[in-house]
């Protein structure tokens, strides 16, 4: 389920309606109820799916333009955060949400085009959870023999989705954060946003009992977890059942996500 090229009837690679000759990308991103593991030296090691219904909030509120199209979440040396076109289409379909984007005629989509329509690429998508549910201690089952906690996402708020090289959820192309360890190493290890970053994933990472990689196994979630590191101005908090509306939106503004 890579990102496609839109078919015409007769087999050809359907164009844009203002016939400049480029091809319609489609995406679905976010395999509903499809269980792919997190194993994030940040993040942490856990299972996480989204439930359907988790994104009819956001694309209401923003439209389907509203939701940029960039490849590799904007992050390719050479493509940067150069739209690949505007989405003419966005909505939930039964078993993901479903989007269609009329490529812009230009020279770094024109590379893309070969890889897409070989399906060389998944799909990502870059978001902010509004409202999740965790089991921390789930008995083995066979979608997670080894009881790793279990995150379940029911409402997110959408900022970006397009292809991606290294989708973190290959069965379904969701790559809910295929980029943040490689997105950590980007940063300047001596720069703020870097070291606001570090202690802000420690915090979640406290908050559900969570090890990285290296630990090893599942974690018992920490009874007080560790503060957040508040924004500069501010008095510290906890925060025991998740992020805070406003520990979201620092956090993805630290990610070089703005709300526009």
């Amino acid at each position: 389920m890579a990102p496609r090229l839109a078919r015409a009837d007769d087999g050809d690679a359907a164009t844009n309606d203002d016939g400049d000759g480029m091809p319609v990308m489609t995406v679905e991103f976010s395999r509903f109820d499809s269980w792919y593991e997190i194993d994030s030296y940040w993040e942490g090691r856990f299972l996480e799916r989204t439930k359907r219904g988790a994104f009819k909030r956001t694309i209401k509120a923003q439209g389907a333009a509203g939701v940029k199209v960039l490849f590799n979440h904007g992050r390719d040396m050479q493509i940067d955060q150069k739209v690949l076109g505007v989405a003419s289409l966005l909505e939930e379909r039964e078993s993901s949400p479903y989007m269609e984007v009329p490529l812009l005629d230009t020279s770094y989509n024109r590379d893309l085009v070969p890889g897409l329509r070989a399906g060389a690429y998944g799909s990502s998508f870059m978001f902010e959870v509004m409202k999740d549910q965790w089991d921390h201690e789930p008995a083995a089952s066979e979608h997670n023999p080894e009881g790793l906690p279990e995150r379940t996402i029911t409402e997110v708020k959408l900022f970006e989705a397009g292809p991606v090289t290294w989708p973190a959820n290959p069965d379904s192309t969701a790559g809910l954060r295929s980029g943040v360890d490689w997105l950590m190493d980007d940063l300047d290890r001596d720069d703020d946003q870097h070291n606001e970053l570090v202690r802000s994933f420690a915090a979640f990472r406290a908050m559900h009992g969570l090890r990285t990689p290296l630990d090893g196994g599942p974690a018992t979630p920490a009874e007080e977890p560790a503060p957040l590191t508040p924004a500069p101005g501010t008095s510290p908090a906890r925060h025991v059942t998740g992020l805070s509306a406003a520990a979201r939106r620092r956090r993805m503004t630290l990610l070089g996500v703005k709300e526009g």
